[in-house]
């Protein structure tokens, strides 16, 4: 408004020589002059309107205590009837949640494939046969779970979310925790079920994937959910210019590669540091470290045997893995509506000793033997936005079943040695953020002498308020 104001009055400033150096147009321009003098006065009669509400509103917000007091005075009836006529005020403690619903589902065409696993490693959804695996392993039409997700303030000091999965008869709790939100000094507190911070993807939801699926990494390590704690997490970020984060965990540790055991104090420990920084006003990068330590009891696994077919391994011990994570990303002047780059990569080194017993298909024991492993594995991803709708990407997949060893092998358990690897390419379309289709091939060697051209039409869709991304 003080603009348009300033405007005006310097168009009259100079119109007035222009129309005393032209008697002939005097008359034209003497009119001209009077409409934006009238246009003038318009505005500041507005402007003026303005400044006074907003007076009024101030002096409204600045009541003294005796003014208050006095009104507190007043009769009930009149108190009722101001109530009645004032809008309704959400009290403090109400809950009204951000709600969002995530719709998904996929038609997949690949080879019809029995007991699909990714070779020289032990199944990590062995534990939880018929368990959510988003829809991975199904062929033709299929719906992917769908997720509910509810979050909101509970009071000036913690925050609280819950994610419940869904998919045909089954209900599952993915995440609910709460978290600290007045702790200062850069320090957070979250307690509960939640996705651990371990690694880069692990934090993600699957609709938040660039692929359709998990890197095998991920599902070789922790299975199609990635890694999820039932316990404690405090993380600290530096007050520094650079981003530096440091966070520890320790849980239930109820979760592949461990397993749950019913006692008092932690299974699992986890610690991980995260840096990170921008280079310039378009480029961006964030690396980091984590370790997990957990344990198993009686974790099941199924093996090949010569002289006894299937059989299945039980094991017994400590279970430790490294992950490193990098991510670095590209976007003009830092904008990434219309164009941006992301290039992502990740390794981890998992060992594993303890002991392992065997048994036939009967539950008859075969023996058993202190049992050792050392595996490995890399994925890295490139994922190009080159319209505001459009995106590419491209990602490989890698892992060795690495040294696997028995002391003693009473049921000659065949030990798999295999180097699962997979190619995907993936072009999807965004009408929104809230809505993505996406069309995926992979060349999925996962398994020893398979080799399954695989081809995915998806559909991710949003509902409702949702909460921002992590970087």
């Amino acid at each position: 408004m003080q603009h348009k104001l300033l405007f005006a009055a310097l168009a009259c400033a100079y119109a007035w020589p222009a129309a005393a150096q032209n008697p002939q147009n005097n008359a034209e321009l003497t009119a001209e002059l009077a409409t934006l003098r009238e246009q003038v006065s318009q505005m500041q009669a507005i402007y003026e309107r303005r400044i006074a509400t907003l007076e009024e509103k101030l002096t409204a917000a600045q009541k003294s205590p005796a003014e208050v007091s006095v009104q507190a005075d007043a009769p009930a009836a009149a108190q009722q009837q101001a109530s009645a006529s004032a809008p309704s005020q959400s009290h403090p403690g109400a809950f009204n949640p951000d709600i969002s619903l995530i719709l998904q589902g996929a038609y997949k065409h690949r080879k019809n494939v029995d007991e699909r696993h990714i070779g020289g490693f032990v199944a990590a959804n062995h534990h939880d046969k018929g368990g959510h695996d988003h829809g991975d392993d199904k062929r033709g039409f299929a719906l992917d779970h769908s997720e509910l997700v509810l979050a909101a303030s509970i009071d000036p000091y913690f925050r609280g979310q819950t994610t419940i999965a869904v998919l045909d008869d089954e209900v599952e709790v993915e995440e609910a925790w709460l978290q600290s939100t007045a702790l200062g000094h850069g320090l957070g507190l979250r307690a509960g079920r939640f996705l651990s911070g371990i690694g880069y993807q692990n934090e993600q939801h699957a609709h938040q994937w660039d692929f359709s699926g998990q890197p095998l990494m991920y599902k070789a390590l922790f299975g199609e959910h990635g890694y999820t704690q039932d316990g404690v997490q405090l993380k600290w970020v530096a007050p520094l210019a650079t981003f530096l984060e440091f966070g520890a965990e320790t849980g239930r540790g109820q979760n592949f590669p461990g397993t749950d055991r019913n006692h008092n104090g932690a299974n699992s420990r986890a610690l991980f540091a995260h840096v990170g920084d921008d280079i310039g006003a378009s480029h961006s990068w964030r690396a980091g470290l984590s370790w997990l330590a957990t344990r198993a009891s009686d974790r099941e696994g199924d093996f090949e045997s010569a002289p006894y077919g299937e059989v299945s391994g039980h094991f017994t011990g400590r279970s430790r893995t490294w992950i490193a994570d990098f991510v670095y990303k590209w976007s003009p002047d830092g904008n990434p509506t219309r164009r941006n780059f992301k290039l992502q990569a990740e390794y981890f080194q998992r060992k594993e000793s303890g002991d392992l017993a065997a048994a036939d298909a009967d539950g008859n024991a075969l023996g058993s033997s202190n049992w050792r492993t050392r595996q490995s594995g890399y994925y890295l991803a490139g994922v190009y936005q080159f319209t505001p709708n459009w995106r590419a990407g491209l990602r490989y997949d890698r892992l060795s079943s690495g040294s696997q060893h028995l002391d003693s092998n009473p049921a000659e358990i065949d030990i798999e040695r295999y180097h699962p690897n997979r190619l995907a390419a993936m072009l999807d379309y965004n009408w929104s953020e809230f809505s993505r289709l996406r069309l995926q091939w992979a060349r999925d060697r996962a398994m020893p002498g398979v080799t399954d051209n695989q081809i995915t039409l998806q559909y991710i869709m949003s509902l409702g308020s949702h909460g921002a991304h992590k970087f």
